[in-house]
Protein backbone atom coordinates (compact mmCIF):
# COMPACT_ATOMS: atom_id res chain seq x y z
CA UNK A 1 0.00 0.00 0.00
CA UNK A 2 1.25 3.35 -0.72
CA UNK A 3 1.57 6.22 1.03
CA UNK A 4 -0.88 8.13 -1.11
CA UNK A 5 -3.34 5.14 -1.32
CA UNK A 6 -2.87 4.91 2.64
CA UNK A 7 -3.64 8.61 3.04
CA UNK A 8 -6.56 8.17 0.82
CA UNK A 9 -7.77 5.20 3.25
CA UNK A 10 -7.81 6.93 5.74
CA UNK A 11 -10.04 9.81 4.01
CA UNK A 12 -12.32 7.19 3.28
CA UNK A 13 -12.62 5.61 6.66
CA UNK A 14 -13.94 8.84 7.60
CA UNK A 15 -16.58 8.80 5.56
CA UNK A 16 -18.88 7.00 8.08
CA UNK A 17 -18.97 7.91 11.77
CA UNK A 18 -16.75 4.82 13.78
CA UNK A 19 -18.72 3.34 16.99
CA UNK A 20 -15.11 4.46 19.07
CA UNK A 21 -15.65 4.77 22.92
CA UNK A 22 -14.35 8.18 23.99
CA UNK A 23 -10.74 8.40 25.26
CA UNK A 24 -10.57 4.64 23.67
CA UNK A 25 -7.74 4.45 20.97
CA UNK A 26 -7.78 1.53 18.14
CA UNK A 27 -4.06 0.65 16.53
CA UNK A 28 -3.59 -1.03 13.43
CA UNK A 29 -0.08 -1.82 13.52
CA UNK A 30 1.86 -3.76 10.88
CA UNK A 31 4.66 -5.69 10.81
CA UNK A 32 8.16 -4.33 10.98
CA UNK A 33 11.48 -6.10 10.45
CA UNK A 34 13.86 -3.13 11.48
CA UNK A 35 15.86 -4.45 14.41
CA UNK A 36 16.42 -1.13 16.00
CA UNK A 37 12.80 0.01 16.48
CA UNK A 38 13.10 -3.46 19.17
CA UNK A 39 16.31 -2.80 20.25
CA UNK A 40 17.65 -0.79 23.60
CA UNK A 41 19.97 2.56 23.98
CA UNK A 42 19.22 5.29 22.40
CA UNK A 43 20.64 4.48 18.65
CA UNK A 44 17.62 3.51 16.07
CA UNK A 45 15.90 4.47 13.24
CA UNK A 46 11.92 5.41 14.20
CA UNK A 47 11.25 5.76 10.26
CA UNK A 48 10.74 2.12 10.95
CA UNK A 49 7.16 0.73 11.81
CA UNK A 50 3.84 1.83 10.81
CA UNK A 51 0.37 2.11 12.16
CA UNK A 52 -3.08 3.48 11.56
CA UNK A 53 -4.42 5.15 14.86
CA UNK A 54 -8.00 6.02 15.16
CA UNK A 55 -9.06 8.01 18.46
CA UNK A 56 -11.92 10.00 19.89
CA UNK A 57 -11.08 13.29 21.67
CA UNK A 58 -13.36 15.57 23.71
CA UNK A 59 -13.31 19.06 21.85
CA UNK A 60 -14.81 21.83 22.70
CA UNK A 61 -15.84 24.10 19.62
CA UNK A 62 -16.85 27.56 19.73
CA UNK A 63 -19.54 29.13 17.41
CA UNK A 64 -18.07 30.69 14.18
CA UNK A 65 -15.15 31.01 12.23
CA UNK A 66 -11.71 30.21 15.29
CA UNK A 67 -8.67 27.69 15.47
CA UNK A 68 -8.88 24.20 17.58
CA UNK A 69 -5.09 22.64 18.77
CA UNK A 70 -5.33 18.93 19.05
CA UNK A 71 -2.19 18.27 20.70
CA UNK A 72 -0.46 14.79 22.47
CA UNK A 73 0.01 13.16 19.36
CA UNK A 74 2.76 10.92 17.97
CA UNK A 75 6.01 12.83 17.45
CA UNK A 76 6.35 10.84 14.10
CA UNK A 77 3.07 11.41 12.82
CA UNK A 78 2.83 11.64 8.85
CA UNK A 79 1.07 15.17 8.41
CA UNK A 80 0.15 13.89 4.76
CA UNK A 81 -2.61 11.07 6.33
CA UNK A 82 -4.52 12.80 9.02
CA UNK A 83 -8.01 13.21 9.35
CA UNK A 84 -10.55 14.70 11.62
CA UNK A 85 -14.64 14.05 11.53
CA UNK A 86 -16.48 15.62 14.49
CA UNK A 87 -19.37 13.31 14.22
CA UNK A 88 -23.01 14.56 15.31
CA UNK A 89 -24.05 17.85 16.57
CA UNK A 90 -23.96 21.12 14.75
CA UNK A 91 -22.44 21.67 11.62
CA UNK A 92 -18.51 22.10 11.99
CA UNK A 93 -16.60 22.42 8.48
CA UNK A 94 -12.83 22.49 8.53
CA UNK A 95 -11.48 25.03 6.30
CA UNK A 96 -8.10 23.61 6.58
CA UNK A 97 -5.51 22.21 8.95
CA UNK A 98 -2.09 22.17 9.21
CA UNK A 99 0.34 20.35 11.90
CA UNK A 100 3.05 21.39 13.94
CA UNK A 101 5.58 18.47 14.20
CA UNK A 102 7.73 17.59 17.39
CA UNK A 103 10.94 19.63 18.31
CA UNK A 104 13.20 19.26 20.88
CA UNK A 105 14.26 22.52 20.87
CA UNK A 106 12.16 25.03 23.12
CA UNK A 107 10.68 26.94 20.38
CA UNK A 108 9.78 24.16 19.29
CA UNK A 109 8.18 22.95 22.67
CA UNK A 110 6.13 26.36 22.75
CA UNK A 111 5.02 26.02 18.21
CA UNK A 112 1.48 24.34 19.88
CA UNK A 113 1.07 27.22 22.16
CA UNK A 114 0.49 30.13 19.77
CA UNK A 115 -2.68 31.94 19.90
CA UNK A 116 -2.58 30.69 23.92
CA UNK A 117 -2.31 33.70 26.69
CA UNK A 118 0.90 34.04 27.99
CA UNK A 119 3.07 35.88 30.80
CA UNK A 120 6.64 36.38 30.08
CA UNK A 121 8.83 37.52 33.13
CA UNK A 122 11.77 39.44 31.59
CA UNK A 123 15.10 40.18 32.67
CA UNK A 124 15.34 43.65 33.55
CA UNK A 125 11.73 44.47 32.14
CA UNK A 126 8.52 45.92 33.93
CA UNK A 127 7.96 44.44 37.31
CA UNK A 128 4.69 42.48 36.51
CA UNK A 129 6.59 41.41 32.93
CA UNK A 130 4.31 41.01 29.82
CA UNK A 131 0.95 39.62 29.55
CA UNK A 132 -0.61 38.95 25.97
CA UNK A 133 -1.08 36.71 23.33
CA UNK A 134 1.76 34.47 21.62
CA UNK A 135 2.17 34.90 18.70
CA UNK A 136 5.54 33.28 17.55
CA UNK A 137 8.47 31.57 19.38
CA UNK A 138 11.95 30.02 18.34
CA UNK A 139 14.79 29.42 20.35
CA UNK A 140 15.84 33.09 20.53
CA UNK A 141 13.06 34.41 21.79
CA UNK A 142 9.49 34.46 21.66
CA UNK A 143 7.14 37.60 20.42
CA UNK A 144 3.79 38.40 22.64
CA UNK A 145 1.19 40.72 21.64
CA UNK A 146 -0.14 42.90 24.12
CA UNK A 147 -3.69 44.67 24.90
CA UNK A 148 -2.57 47.87 23.27
CA UNK A 149 -2.07 45.76 19.50
CA UNK A 150 1.81 45.97 19.76
CA UNK A 151 4.17 43.17 19.19
CA UNK A 152 7.11 42.29 21.71
CA UNK A 153 9.85 40.36 20.72
CA UNK A 154 11.64 39.07 23.82
CA UNK A 155 15.39 37.38 23.88
CA UNK A 156 16.00 36.91 27.16
CA UNK A 157 13.26 36.00 29.93
CA UNK A 158 12.89 34.29 32.91
CA UNK A 159 10.07 32.57 32.86
CA UNK A 160 7.00 32.33 30.99
CA UNK A 161 3.94 30.54 32.13
CA UNK A 162 1.20 29.56 29.94
CA UNK A 163 -2.44 28.00 30.36
CA UNK A 164 -2.90 24.16 31.63
CA UNK A 165 -2.82 21.82 28.97
CA UNK A 166 -1.36 24.94 26.62
CA UNK A 167 1.65 22.38 25.94
CA UNK A 168 1.48 18.74 25.28
CA UNK A 169 4.62 16.70 24.21
CA UNK A 170 4.47 15.66 20.11
CA UNK A 171 3.35 17.25 17.57
CA UNK A 172 0.15 18.87 17.20
CA UNK A 173 -2.90 19.14 14.50
CA UNK A 174 -4.47 22.79 14.29
CA UNK A 175 -7.66 23.17 12.42
CA UNK A 176 -9.39 26.08 11.01
CA UNK A 177 -13.13 25.30 11.56
CA UNK A 178 -16.71 26.94 10.68
CA UNK A 179 -18.64 25.89 13.79
CA UNK A 180 -22.60 26.38 13.07
CA UNK A 181 -22.91 26.22 17.24
CA UNK A 182 -20.74 25.71 20.30
CA UNK A 183 -20.42 22.51 22.92
CA UNK A 184 -18.02 20.21 23.31
CA UNK A 185 -17.53 17.67 20.67
CA UNK A 186 -16.23 13.49 20.51
CA UNK A 187 -13.77 14.10 17.23
CA UNK A 188 -12.76 11.38 15.80
CA UNK A 189 -9.30 11.33 14.26
CA UNK A 190 -7.78 8.79 12.21
CA UNK A 191 -3.90 9.08 11.08
CA UNK A 192 -1.00 6.97 10.09
CA UNK A 193 2.20 7.29 12.64
CA UNK A 194 5.70 5.38 12.56
CA UNK A 195 7.27 4.62 14.86
CA UNK A 196 5.41 1.42 15.96
CA UNK A 197 5.83 -1.59 14.72
CA UNK A 198 5.55 -5.50 15.72
CA UNK A 199 7.15 -8.76 14.90
CA UNK A 200 6.97 -12.51 16.14
CA UNK A 201 9.21 -13.37 18.76
CA UNK A 202 9.91 -17.48 18.91
CA UNK A 203 11.04 -19.04 21.87
CA UNK A 204 12.40 -23.05 21.31
CA UNK A 205 13.27 -24.56 24.56
CA UNK A 206 14.99 -27.95 23.04
CA UNK A 207 14.32 -31.31 25.45
CA UNK A 208 17.50 -33.34 25.69
CA UNK A 209 17.66 -37.21 24.19
CA UNK A 210 18.36 -38.32 20.87
CA UNK A 211 14.83 -37.16 19.63
CA UNK A 212 14.25 -33.41 18.60
CA UNK A 213 11.48 -32.39 20.91
CA UNK A 214 11.04 -28.94 21.65
CA UNK A 215 8.85 -26.46 23.77
CA UNK A 216 7.48 -23.63 21.15
CA UNK A 217 5.85 -20.39 22.57
CA UNK A 218 5.21 -17.75 19.49
CA UNK A 219 4.73 -14.12 21.02
CA UNK A 220 4.17 -10.66 19.56
CA UNK A 221 6.90 -8.17 20.36
CA UNK A 222 5.35 -4.47 19.97
CA UNK A 223 8.03 -2.02 19.97
CA UNK A 224 6.47 1.91 20.83
CA UNK A 225 9.14 4.48 19.96
CA UNK A 226 6.46 7.03 18.72
CA UNK A 227 6.93 9.76 21.03
CA UNK A 228 3.66 9.33 22.90
CA UNK A 229 2.31 6.65 25.29
CA UNK A 230 -1.43 4.85 24.08
CA UNK A 231 -2.91 3.92 26.99
CA UNK A 232 -6.24 1.45 27.00
CA UNK A 233 -5.84 0.58 23.35
CA UNK A 234 -7.56 -2.43 21.25
CA UNK A 235 -4.82 -3.45 18.70
CA UNK A 236 -4.74 -5.22 15.72
CA UNK A 237 -2.01 -6.88 14.27
CA UNK A 238 -0.99 -6.95 10.61
CA UNK A 239 1.12 -10.01 9.78
CA UNK A 240 2.65 -9.89 5.89
CA UNK A 241 4.41 -7.44 3.62
CA UNK A 242 2.65 -4.10 3.31
CA UNK A 243 4.24 -1.52 1.01
CA UNK A 244 4.18 1.76 3.31
CA UNK A 245 6.42 3.92 1.47
CA UNK A 246 8.93 5.78 3.09
CA UNK A 247 9.57 8.48 6.08
CA UNK A 248 11.81 10.35 8.45
CA UNK A 249 13.95 9.42 10.90
CA UNK A 250 14.23 9.91 14.77
CA UNK A 251 16.23 8.73 17.40
CA UNK A 252 15.09 7.55 20.81
CA UNK A 253 15.70 5.60 24.36
CA UNK A 254 14.70 2.43 25.63
CA UNK A 255 12.83 2.46 28.70
CA UNK A 256 11.35 -0.16 31.05
CA UNK A 257 8.82 -2.35 29.33
CA UNK A 258 5.44 -2.88 31.01
CA UNK A 259 4.35 -6.59 32.04
CA UNK A 260 2.97 -8.42 29.63
CA UNK A 261 -1.02 -9.53 29.18
CA UNK A 262 -1.83 -12.54 30.32
CA UNK A 263 -1.11 -16.02 29.24
CA UNK A 264 -4.48 -17.32 29.12
CA UNK A 265 -5.64 -14.47 26.28
CA UNK A 266 -4.70 -15.23 22.97
CA UNK A 267 -5.27 -13.40 19.64
CA UNK A 268 -8.52 -13.74 17.46
CA UNK A 269 -6.75 -14.32 13.77
CA UNK A 270 -8.25 -13.42 10.78
CA UNK A 271 -7.70 -12.89 7.16
CA UNK A 272 -7.34 -9.00 6.10
CA UNK A 273 -7.08 -9.61 2.30
CA UNK A 274 -3.46 -10.29 1.15
CA UNK A 275 -2.55 -10.69 4.77
CA UNK A 276 -3.18 -11.96 8.28
CA UNK A 277 -4.50 -10.21 11.44
CA UNK A 278 -4.29 -11.02 15.28
CA UNK A 279 -6.80 -8.83 17.46
CA UNK A 280 -5.73 -8.83 20.64
CA UNK A 281 -7.94 -9.46 23.83
CA UNK A 282 -9.30 -6.50 25.83
CA UNK A 283 -6.81 -4.16 26.05
CA UNK A 284 -3.17 -2.74 25.98
CA UNK A 285 -1.18 0.20 27.39
CA UNK A 286 1.65 0.52 25.26
CA UNK A 287 3.71 3.38 26.95
CA UNK A 288 6.28 5.30 24.50
CA UNK A 289 9.87 3.75 24.54
CA UNK A 290 8.72 0.46 25.72
CA UNK A 291 8.65 -2.99 23.90
CA UNK A 292 5.81 -5.04 24.77
CA UNK A 293 5.93 -9.36 24.34
CA UNK A 294 2.16 -10.69 24.32
CA UNK A 295 1.21 -14.18 23.61
CA UNK A 296 0.05 -15.33 19.57
CA UNK A 297 -0.92 -18.81 20.31
CA UNK A 298 -0.39 -21.25 22.92
CA UNK A 299 3.09 -23.17 23.85
CA UNK A 300 2.91 -26.60 23.04
CA UNK A 301 5.40 -29.26 22.11
CA UNK A 302 6.68 -29.74 18.65
CA UNK A 303 8.97 -32.36 17.28
CA UNK A 304 11.98 -30.79 15.38
CA UNK A 305 14.97 -31.61 13.63
CA UNK A 306 18.77 -30.58 13.76
CA UNK A 307 20.49 -30.38 10.71
CA UNK A 308 23.74 -29.68 9.53
CA UNK A 309 24.43 -27.99 6.20
CA UNK A 310 26.83 -26.92 4.02
CA UNK A 311 25.85 -25.69 0.26
CA UNK A 312 27.39 -25.10 -2.49
CA UNK A 313 26.06 -22.76 -5.86
CA UNK A 314 22.93 -21.40 -6.41
CA UNK A 315 20.36 -21.64 -8.85
CA UNK A 316 19.77 -20.05 -12.35
CA UNK A 317 21.70 -20.85 -15.32
CA UNK A 318 23.69 -19.05 -18.24
CA UNK A 319 22.03 -17.88 -21.00
CA UNK A 320 24.81 -20.56 -22.79
CA UNK A 321 26.95 -23.43 -21.43
CA UNK A 322 29.70 -22.47 -19.59
CA UNK A 323 32.34 -24.08 -21.05
CA UNK A 324 35.18 -22.11 -19.27
CA UNK A 325 37.67 -23.81 -17.04
CA UNK A 326 37.92 -21.28 -14.59
CA UNK A 327 38.17 -21.88 -10.52
CA UNK A 328 36.53 -24.85 -9.68
CA UNK A 329 35.13 -22.99 -6.48
CA UNK A 330 36.96 -25.44 -4.16
CA UNK A 331 37.58 -24.81 -0.59
CA UNK A 332 38.81 -26.43 2.84
CA UNK A 333 37.85 -26.72 6.27
CA UNK A 334 34.20 -24.79 5.84
CA UNK A 335 32.23 -24.29 8.39
CA UNK A 336 28.82 -26.29 8.58
CA UNK A 337 26.21 -24.42 9.31
CA UNK A 338 24.26 -25.94 12.26
CA UNK A 339 20.36 -25.03 11.94
CA UNK A 340 16.91 -26.08 13.53
CA UNK A 341 13.98 -27.27 11.35
CA UNK A 342 10.49 -28.08 12.02
CA UNK A 343 6.89 -27.60 10.22
CA UNK A 344 4.32 -24.57 11.08
CA UNK A 345 1.97 -25.50 13.27
CA UNK A 346 0.20 -22.29 12.62
CA UNK A 347 0.47 -19.29 10.25
CA UNK A 348 3.52 -17.62 11.63
CA UNK A 349 4.45 -14.13 11.26
CA UNK A 350 7.60 -13.22 10.51
CA UNK A 351 10.13 -12.86 13.54
CA UNK A 352 12.93 -13.89 15.55
CA UNK A 353 13.75 -17.42 16.54
CA UNK A 354 15.57 -18.18 19.93
CA UNK A 355 16.63 -21.56 20.67
CA UNK A 356 17.47 -22.87 24.18
CA UNK A 357 18.90 -26.02 25.74
CA UNK A 358 20.17 -26.57 28.97
CA UNK A 359 23.76 -26.74 29.85
CA UNK A 360 25.38 -29.47 32.51
CA UNK A 361 24.67 -27.27 35.59
CA UNK A 362 20.79 -26.95 34.61
CA UNK A 363 20.95 -23.39 33.85
CA UNK A 364 19.67 -22.44 30.07
CA UNK A 365 21.94 -21.52 27.34
CA UNK A 366 21.31 -20.22 23.91
CA UNK A 367 21.93 -22.28 21.18
CA UNK A 368 21.56 -19.12 18.37
CA UNK A 369 18.79 -17.10 16.71
CA UNK A 370 17.81 -16.55 13.01
CA UNK A 371 14.54 -15.01 11.28
CA UNK A 372 11.66 -17.25 10.50
CA UNK A 373 9.64 -15.70 7.15
CA UNK A 374 6.26 -15.19 7.13
CA UNK A 375 5.38 -19.22 7.11
CA UNK A 376 1.66 -20.56 6.21
CA UNK A 377 0.60 -23.12 8.68
CA UNK A 378 1.36 -26.51 7.45
CA UNK A 379 5.11 -24.99 5.83
CA UNK A 380 8.22 -26.54 6.55
CA UNK A 381 10.40 -23.62 8.80
CA UNK A 382 14.41 -24.10 8.82
CA UNK A 383 16.53 -21.29 11.04
CA UNK A 384 19.94 -21.20 10.76
CA UNK A 385 20.95 -20.80 14.54
CA UNK A 386 25.01 -20.50 14.00
CA UNK A 387 27.97 -22.81 13.04
CA UNK A 388 28.46 -26.32 13.84
CA UNK A 389 32.37 -25.95 16.09
CA UNK A 390 33.20 -29.69 15.11
CA UNK A 391 31.82 -30.39 11.59
CA UNK A 392 34.28 -28.99 8.95
CA UNK A 393 33.70 -29.38 4.39
CA UNK A 394 36.26 -29.60 1.94
CA UNK A 395 35.74 -29.62 -1.67
CA UNK A 396 37.67 -30.38 -4.55
CA UNK A 397 36.75 -30.74 -8.24
CA UNK A 398 38.60 -33.83 -9.52
CA UNK A 399 37.68 -34.13 -13.42
CA UNK A 400 36.59 -31.91 -15.82
CA UNK A 401 36.40 -32.45 -19.73
CA UNK A 402 34.71 -30.87 -22.61
CA UNK A 403 33.47 -32.14 -26.12
CA UNK A 404 32.89 -29.46 -28.18
CA UNK A 405 32.17 -31.91 -30.71
CA UNK A 406 29.92 -33.97 -28.73
CA UNK A 407 28.20 -30.80 -27.46
CA UNK A 408 28.94 -32.95 -23.87
CA UNK A 409 30.71 -31.48 -20.95
CA UNK A 410 31.49 -33.33 -17.89
CA UNK A 411 32.50 -32.14 -13.68
CA UNK A 412 33.36 -34.77 -11.22
CA UNK A 413 33.71 -33.30 -7.19
CA UNK A 414 35.12 -34.83 -4.12
CA UNK A 415 33.38 -33.28 -0.61
CA UNK A 416 35.08 -34.64 1.99
CA UNK A 417 33.50 -33.94 5.96
CA UNK A 418 35.22 -34.66 9.26
CA UNK A 419 33.59 -34.70 12.61
CA UNK A 420 35.60 -33.77 15.73
CA UNK A 421 33.04 -34.57 18.10
CA UNK A 422 32.09 -37.06 20.65
CA UNK A 423 28.72 -38.05 18.23
CA UNK A 424 27.86 -38.87 15.16
CA UNK A 425 26.53 -36.15 12.61
CA UNK A 426 24.60 -36.31 8.99
CA UNK A 427 25.50 -33.70 7.31
CA UNK A 428 23.17 -32.58 4.48
CA UNK A 429 25.07 -31.26 1.63
CA UNK A 430 23.50 -29.30 -0.91
CA UNK A 431 25.39 -29.06 -4.56
CA UNK A 432 23.69 -26.72 -7.50
CA UNK A 433 25.13 -27.75 -10.77
CA UNK A 434 24.89 -24.90 -12.70
CA UNK A 435 26.81 -24.76 -15.86
CA UNK A 436 23.63 -25.22 -18.40
CA UNK A 437 20.23 -26.40 -17.29
CA UNK A 438 20.47 -29.49 -19.01
CA UNK A 439 22.66 -31.81 -16.67
CA UNK A 440 22.79 -35.89 -15.53
CA UNK A 441 23.95 -37.10 -12.62
CA UNK A 442 26.48 -39.45 -14.23
CA UNK A 443 27.80 -40.91 -11.11
CA UNK A 444 27.55 -40.97 -7.22
CA UNK A 445 29.01 -42.52 -4.38
CA UNK A 446 25.38 -42.05 -2.82
CA UNK A 447 22.28 -42.09 -4.22
CA UNK A 448 20.55 -38.51 -3.80
CA UNK A 449 18.20 -37.66 -0.84
CA UNK A 450 16.82 -35.08 -3.31
CA UNK A 451 17.31 -33.96 -6.92
CA UNK A 452 15.56 -30.95 -8.55
CA UNK A 453 16.35 -29.47 -12.10
CA UNK A 454 18.63 -26.96 -9.97
CA UNK A 455 19.51 -29.19 -6.93
CA UNK A 456 21.58 -32.17 -5.62
CA UNK A 457 21.11 -33.15 -2.13
CA UNK A 458 22.97 -35.78 -0.13
CA UNK A 459 22.63 -36.91 3.56
CA UNK A 460 26.11 -37.93 4.30
CA UNK A 461 26.78 -39.52 7.72
CA UNK A 462 29.37 -38.70 9.91
CA UNK A 463 31.19 -40.81 12.33
CA UNK A 464 32.46 -39.42 15.48
CA UNK A 465 36.28 -38.54 15.57
CA UNK A 466 36.33 -39.08 11.92
CA UNK A 467 35.72 -38.21 8.13
CA UNK A 468 33.30 -39.17 5.36
CA UNK A 469 33.67 -39.11 1.81
CA UNK A 470 31.06 -38.16 -0.83
CA UNK A 471 31.94 -37.95 -4.82
CA UNK A 472 29.97 -37.62 -7.65
CA UNK A 473 30.15 -36.38 -11.24
CA UNK A 474 28.19 -34.51 -13.62
CA UNK A 475 27.41 -34.31 -17.49
CA UNK A 476 25.66 -31.72 -18.86
CA UNK A 477 24.58 -31.77 -22.61
CA UNK A 478 23.24 -29.24 -25.34
CA UNK A 479 22.15 -28.51 -28.67
CA UNK A 480 23.52 -26.87 -31.73
CA UNK A 481 20.98 -23.75 -31.03
CA UNK A 482 22.46 -23.77 -27.51
CA UNK A 483 25.70 -22.91 -28.97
Amino acid sequence: MSRRLLCAAVTAVLTAPAAFAAGNTHLTIYAAGADALFSGGAQGTLDAGHALVHEQRPIDVAAGNHTIRIGDLPATLDPEAIAVNFGAGPATRILGQRVLLANASTGGALDGAIGQTVHVVTTGGPDGGLRGTLVGASDSGVLVRTADGKVHLVHQYASLTLPADAVSGGSSLLLDVDAKGSGQRNAQLTYTTSGLGWRAAYTAKLAGGTRCRMQFKPQASIANRSGRDYTTATIQLVAGQVNLGNRGVRMYSMAKAPAPMAAQAMPEQASLGDYRSFALPGTVNLPNDTVTLTPLYPEQDLACQREYVVEDGGAGFPPRPNLNDYGAQDYRDRAIASTLAFTAPDNLPAGTLRAWTTDRDGAPALLGEGGVADTPKGQRVSVELGQSFDLRASRERTAFHVDANARNLSEAYRITLTNGGDAARTVTVREHPNRWREWTLATSSLKPAKQTPQLLEFKVSVPAHASATLTYTVKYTWTAQDS
